[in-house]
């Protein structure tokens, strides 16, 4: 064999459920891929049904549909163009398997099984599917490809089989959800296989928000040598030409595309924006509704939200207490200014004094405690609330990790809403996405080039405004301490003792740690959001409700 193989790597953005709009895409990739006078288009994991279908995939009228989206889809083929090689839900023999599929001359070349089926964090396939057997290399146009589905690259046994069935190439379909420091430990145990099998590799994940998950694409190619020759942009649609050519036998990837790294904050910032965007506008709402208190996490999501639908999608309310400090005020108004948002003043106090001559009598020889604060935030949730139910728009809470871990929000006030982007991200990297965005901008942004939060908010220490003078760290450890505990208990499930051993007192560890225990019911409660870290709430970390463990 001498001729090169050109790829399509078709870095797309499937929604879940939505055969024809997916299969769409794949067209519109093969159109352009035989423009560039590719031989073959190679998509993302279960690109046809999209990841992760979940349940939906039990569904035999769903199966159907996914069938027959793939039956098309090979009569295209019988054009001479470029191959098609997807991923769908397929059954074969009365079984469900994670199949990649080779498409071409017509007809379905080839089925290649998932072996490895994730069951940990937030996957759960094996529930869902039927593990495929050995594989074994697949025949396309003379050249024997060696074809993984995204966890099969994660053992070595899959690479090693397909090597040894005489593989010229490894082509893996991937659905990878983003989290932080995750493109390296892709590309790490794609070098491995590299290093075990002496065989070039493509990786190519998916684009898109879907739910909780985002994923960031970042497809790439590594040479015989484990070197990354091709690099796909993360948090984008895209597709690029690979050229594979001969040399001694060996089929070695040209130099293609390459995109420089993302830092940190970049990286996280962009996955809010995507994950919002693909959440608001797969489920076609018009806009969002988000309440604005002058502090930084109200002031960070409405940019998020802006950046990804505009100023005219984002509909920011003020809710003033006799305790907003005219800070608060005048930094929500510069905020909404620099956004170019619409913003309304609607005053709580006479919900307030409503409640409390309802509750007057019931409550008369009681305290005022945060029985009366919490009163404020249900008030604050239900004009969100009513103005969503009026005007159609989603509303956007605005906790963030640190909060929802120690249960430091309103359940049915402040946590009320559709969808949270601050969910996974701590309270310290709020900070830093607030300095990082308002000196950094992307193409992708749809809001403005140039600061987009105002410096007060970021430099004034933090309040609900519930009482007077009240700051968070009224209650809550400083963030810096806190959330360094709270990352050791979440991600890393520490001892408190160990906990301790880092600087932080232990009855202080002692009671965040029960703090966070008990929020579970509030979290269980709360909208769903992105997901950053690899131990988000929800699909990640599933704690009992009624928790007796206190050791």
């Amino acid at each position: 064999m001498t001729d090169p193989l050109t790829l399509a790597i078709a870095q797309i953005n499937p929604t879940v459920g939505d055969i024809s709009t997916n299969m769409d895409l794949v067209v519109q990739a093969r159109a352009k891929a035989s423009e560039m006078d590719c031989d073959l288009v190679v998509t993302g994991e279960l690109v046809l049904s999209g990841y992760p279908p979940e349940d939906l995939v039990l569904k035999p009228s769903f199966q159907e549909a996914v069938k027959y989206a793939v039956l098309n889809l090979a009569q295209m083929t019988a054009d001479g163009g470029p191959g098609l090689l997807i991923s769908a839900p397929w059954i074969e023999e009365d079984q469900l398997f994670n199949a990649a599929l080779l498409l071409d001359a017509g007809i379905i070349k080839a089925v290649v099984p998932k072996i490895e089926l994730p069951n940990y964090g937030v996957f759960d396939e094996k529930r869902l599917f039927t593990p495929g057997d050995k594989p074994g290399a697949v025949n396309f146009r003379g050249i024997k490809l060696g074809i993984m589905t995204c966890e099969d690259m994660w053992v070595p046994e899959v690479a090693k089989s397909l090597m040894n069935d005489g593989a010229e190439v490894l082509l893996v379909l991937n659905g990878s959800p983003f989290e932080m420091d995750k493109r390296h430990v892709r590309e790490e145990f794609a070098r491995k296989r590299v290093e075990e099998t002496g065989l070039a590799l493509v990786y190519v994940n998916q684009v898109g928000g879907q739910d909780e998950l985002v994923f960031d694409g970042a497809s790439f190619v590594l040479d015989t040598s484990g070197n990354v020759v091709s690099q796909l942009p993360a948090f984008k649609s895209c597709i690029e030409t690979q050229t594979m050519a001969w040399d001694n036998d060996m089929l070695m990837p040209q130099p293609g595309c390459h995109v420089a790294e993302l830092d940190d904050n970049e990286a996280i910032y962009k996955a809010l924006v995507l994950g919002l965007q693909d959440y608001v506008n797969k489920n076609h709402f018009p806009g969002v509704m988000i309440g604005m208190s002058g502090g930084v996490d109200s002031a960070i999501t409405a940019t998020v939200a802006v950046d990804a639908l505009g100023s005219d999608r984002v509909h920011l309310v003020m809710m003033p207490s006799p305790y907003t400090s005219q800070d608060s005020l005048d930094d929500a108004v510069e905020a909404a200014k620099l956004l170019g948002c619409k913003l309304d003043n609607i005053s709580i106090k006479p919900a307030m004094d409503a409640f409390g001559g309802l509750l007057a009598e019931q409550f008369s020889d009681t305290a005022t405690d945060t029985t009366e604060e919490n009163i404020q935030a249900r008030s604050r949730g239900l004009i969100l609330m009513a103005m969503s139910n009026k005007f159609g728009y989603m509303v956007v809470s605005t906790g963030n990790k640190s909060e929802m871990s120690v249960g430091y929000a309103t359940l049915y006030g402040d946590m009320c809403g559709g969808y949270n982007v601050l969910k996974d991200v701590y309270k310290t990297r709020v900070y830093q996405l607030c300095e990082w965005r308002n000196t950094n901008y992307a193409e992708i942004f749809m809001g403005p080039n140039g600061q987009a939060v105002p410096n007060r908010i970021i430099t004034k220490a933090p309040s609900a405004e519930l009482k007077p003078d009240q700051t968070d760290q009224d209650t809550l450890p400083a963030y810096d301490d806190l959330d360094d505990m709270l990352y050791c208990l979440i991600e890393l499930e520490m001892p408190v003792r160990d906990i301790a051993a880092r600087g932080h007192n232990i009855k202080v560890v002692e009671r965040v740690w029960h703090m966070l225990d008990r929020a579970e019911y509030k979290r269980r409660q709360a909208p769903p959001g992105v997901k950053i870290t690899s131990r988000a709430f929800g699909r990640d970390r599933r704690y009992p409700l009624t928790n007796g463990f206190t050791a």
